[in-house]
């Protein structure tokens, strides 16, 4: 077997979610190491933390994959005083290289977070909600289900299929009784809401909103809020099936320590 490097798995990733498609603020690429070593395996997960990289470490790989960036803003000093430098700090004294690919999936056609959890709720007819540039890149797709729901159908159905015990929601007295079509978008999508109105969707599908947010077009749509954790940990299926399908014998794990940050109580 020809030896695996660090580069490869990047360029692998890179192939499907290219750089130039993250946004102005993004951090997206490699964030710690080099990438002309070889690859002992890697882990993914959504955000590094010191954990996750002591279970690197124990696990005899030497590569982190994330969907958030953990360099996101500047940094004047390593003192390790908060969760990114303690990471950084164990990821360098233990070799452990860092990778990001966060606004690029965000953004990507097909293969991107949206259009995945689109499929996973079993949408069909899906069209990209954001539409910017010659490549049909942007966040948020708008697709229909397979038959009309009510509103708490709905909500019961998306709560099923994204794992979640809870979903804030706008009040589904006031959105449509028979919802066919549904806008989503991974992450903080609360931006696309108007868009989500246009595209004609009956509920949509996101995280972080404000409190605003679920007043405002609550006549016109179904807000439904699934956090951003449960938004986004797809990521880690979407990275792992691409490299696993390139490099079907290589040491590539799904982090065992990683849980989601927000707990329901």
């Amino acid at each position: 077997m020809n030896k695996i490097y660090i580069k490869d798995i990047v360029n692998t990733l890179e192939a499907h979610f290219p750089l130039r498609w993250q946004e102005s603020f993004d951090n997206s690429g490699m964030q710690v190491g080099e990438i002309n070593r070889p690859c002992s395996g890697a882990l993914i997960c959504v955000d590094a933390t010191p954990e996750i990289v002591i279970e690197t470490f124990e696990r005899n790989c030497n590569l982190i994959i994330t969907h958030h960036p953990l360099i996101f803003h500047p940094l004047k000093n390593l003192t390790g005083y908060d969760r990114v430098k303690r990471t950084l700090v164990k990821a360098i004294r233990h070799d452990i290289a860092i990778y990001s690919c966060h606004t690029p999936v965000d953004n990507a056609p097909v293969e991107g977070v949206s259009w995945q959890l689109a499929a996973k709720l079993g949408l069909t007819n899906i069209e990209q909600l954001e539409k910017k540039g010659p490549d049909g890149i942007g966040c948020g797709v708008v697709g229909d289900l397979p038959e009309l729901l009510s509103p708490k159908a709905l909500v019961e159905r998306v709560k099923e299929a994204f794992e979640t015990p809870v979903a804030r929601c706008s009040d589904p007295e006031l959105a449509p009784s028979a919802i066919g079509r549904v806008a989503i978008c991974g992450g903080a999508g609360s931006f696309l809401i108007d868009d989500a109105c246009q595209a004609g969707a009956g509920a949509y599908i996101t995280s972080d909103n404000k409190h605003n947010h679920f007043i405002d077009r609550n006549h016109e749509l179904l807000l439904v809020d699934i956090g951003h954790f449960e938004s986004e940990k797809i990521t880690k299926q979407i990275f792992y099936q691409i490299i696993r399908e390139k490099f079907a014998n290589f040491a590539l794990y799904y982090s065992n320590v990683e849980n989601n940050p927000i707990n329901y109580l």
